[in-house]
């Protein structure tokens, strides 16, 4: 009987302990996804290398916002401005490289390959020509349209 009664007792303080440590256990809040943005390119991997400036879309076949992004990007080419798609498949190097898992990606970099603006997802043909305008030539935007750097938390 002794026994049978010690069980008993295990067994109510077990069931009390899982109780307590289920009612602790919150769930984590969800996190929206993160995606990195390379902050240094090498204009080697490029086009046109020797051009100030460089606006690379990295994209892909399968994706109908790259499409847009890239009919954008393709108006600020100059002599002073390259533009360059890099697609997911056909430069599957490139993406795997710079770490690109989010598409579209515009980068805009400068000489060096400093990435000084970026976007993820598809963004205005305003926001793509102020972006490249501030750049090369400060304060020529007006201040509405001149959103400054942000870049993501590795």
């Amino acid at each position: 009987m002794a026994q049978v009664l010690i069980v008993v007792v295990v067994a109510v303080v077990a069931a009390g302990i899982a109780v307590v440590l289920r009612r602790r256990d919150v769930d984590a809040p969800e996190q929206g996804p993160s995606w990195a943005v390379p902050v240094q390119l090498d204009r080697a991997d490029f086009d046109r290398p020797d051009a100030p400036w460089l606006v690379t879309v990295f994209s892909s076949a399968t994706c109908l916002s790259c499409q847009g992004t890239w009919a954008k990007a393709q108006l600020l080419a100059s002599d002073a401005v390259a533009v360059q798609e890099v697609e997911a498949i056909e430069r599957k190097d490139l993406h795997d490289r710079y770490q690109v898992d989010a598409v579209p990606m515009v980068l805009v970099a400068d000489a060096t390959g400093a990435v000084a603006r970026s976007f993820v997802g598809e963004p205005t043909a305003t926001d793509l020509w102020a972006a490249l305008a501030e750049l090369r030539d400060p304060g020529t935007v007006p201040p509405r349209l001149h959103r400054p750097l942000t870049l993501p938390a590795r």
